[in-house]
């Protein structure tokens, strides 16, 4: 069968890398993809929003199944688009990435359908948040309603650092159009966990947990990002853990968006809290987080082709997810500056050194192919990714890996999986 994978940075590498295991696959497309992808999949130079030349070019290859990695064509509604030309697609339709898209309208369910989740407040007006932050108890969270390339939220300290950050979402507008609503949440602590998920609409399926770390400097200082690293599993996503997700956050959420009229087929990327309180809601995704899908795809046993089309065909109960017994860490190598400015255009060395060595894998995010070699294309640009027996294992296979590779620039964080030492 042809597919065809919709995106363009290390996710997508991820899902194209699974994809390309499958026995059923035989022609793989990416649009617009990257220097990486492209030596999985023929890279097409299409944007992820241009809905008519996907549809148009998925039409004129005869493609099979359109994998739908990033969350702007999705909450965009290109599965609809998609749906709508008679074209087999992966993703959630427009009404149901709305999980991800609206991050109002994500409190707004679970706070109607009882789903654990901080307390919060929703405003479409700067004065009434303002005044609302004179009575709240510090710190708080404010979030951008909308997609903000996992930016959008800041953790205020004091009344002063909130209202600045009024200002800057509601105001100044530096997220853009998702300020035009906010969300103003209580700040929870404790561990946090990524539980990524499969569901048809009914069913889901609990895939392996990671740990994303979100901040640019070691310690978890500097500024959020996309994600400079992650670890699967998670040590602190315990049997007890899994077992009140299932119960109260899991099932409740697939119910609660049925139950709305807005059927869930596709990834739900669950963000956890881990409180004293139990497990909270942080945010929800509507498609595989990243860097979180670098960790837990290579774990994967299934074949991804099958259990995707149990998804789009509703026969998700009939698949037994499985995941190897062992551990992965990614760590980002990433240009110097971001997530703020960075130069871009260095060649790339040593990418050869991870060919044919097993548990071992270098996802591309921001890279190119160019006449003089694959070079830096982006903030973060590649994700190096090792598996071994436990998580101490992985973590020292990752960064022994990380030294396989050179281009001017150059920047990682060095702890990344640093919480398993307290274990």
């Amino acid at each position: 069968m042809k597919v065809l994978i919709v995106g363009s940075g290390g996710r997508e590498h991820a899902i194209a890398a699974s994809v390309a295991k499958s026995a059923r696959v035989d022609k793989i497309y990416c649009a617009p993809g990257n220097a990486g992808i492209g030596q999985l999949a023929e890279c097409v130079p299409i944007g992820a929003m241009e809905f008519d030349k996907l549809v148009a070019f998925a039409k004129e290859q005869e493609i099979d199944l359109t994998i739908v990695g990033m969350d702007d064509p999705l909450v965009g509604g290109l599965v609809d688009e998609m749906e709508a030309a008679g074209l087999r697609v992966f993703g959630p339709r427009k009404n149901a990435a709305i999980l991800e898209g609206s991050k109002a309208f994500s409190k707004d369910l679970m706070k109607k359908y009882h789903i654990p989740t901080a307390a919060y407040e929703n405003f479409d007006d700067a004065g009434a948040a303002l005044a609302y932050l004179e009575h709240a108890k510090m710190p708080v969270v404010l979030k951008a309603d909308g997609l903000a390339l996992g930016k959008g939220v800041l953790i205020c300290q004091t009344l002063e650092e909130a209202k600045e950050g009024v200002k800057t979402i509601m105001e100044d507008k530096k997220f853009g159009e998702a300020g035009n609503r906010m969300v103003i949440e209580e700040f929870m602590t404790g561990r946090e966990v990524s539980v990524l998920s499969f569901v048809d609409g009914k069913t889901i399926r609990i895939m392996s947990s990671a740990q994303d770390h979100k901040r640019a400097l070691d310690g978890d200082k500097g500024l959020n990002t996309g994600g400079m690293g992650t670890f699967s599993p998670s040590p602190f996503y315990t049997e007890e853990v899994d077992a009140f997700c299932h119960k109260y956050i899991y099932q409740a959420t697939v119910d609660a968006m049925a139950a709305e009229g807005r059927p869930f087929k596709g990834v739900i990327f669950f963000g956890l809290m881990l409180t004293q309180d139990g497990p909270r809601v942080l945010e929800y995704n509507a498609r595989f987080g990243d860097p979180e899908a670098q960790v837990v795809l290579p774990r994967m046993k299934n074949d991804m082709i099958e259990v995707v089309e149990a998804c789009i065909d509703g026969t998700l109960e009939q698949v037994d997810l499985q995941f190897e017994d062992n551990a992965a860490v990614c760590v980002v190598l990433a240009s110097e500056g971001y997530p703020v400015s960075y130069e871009k255009g260095f060649p790339i060395s040593g990418l050869e050194q991870f060919d044919g060595k097993e548990g071992y894998y270098c996802f591309h995010a921001g890279t190119k192919q160019t006449q003089q070699g694959i070079v830096t294309n982006g903030g973060r640009v590649l994700g190096i990714t090792a598996k071994g027996a436990d998580l101490k294992e992985a973590r020292a296979n990752a960064y022994r890996a990380t030294e396989w590779v050179a281009f001017a620039n150059k920047y990682m964080r060095n702890d990344i999986g640093k919480a398993i030492d307290e274990i």
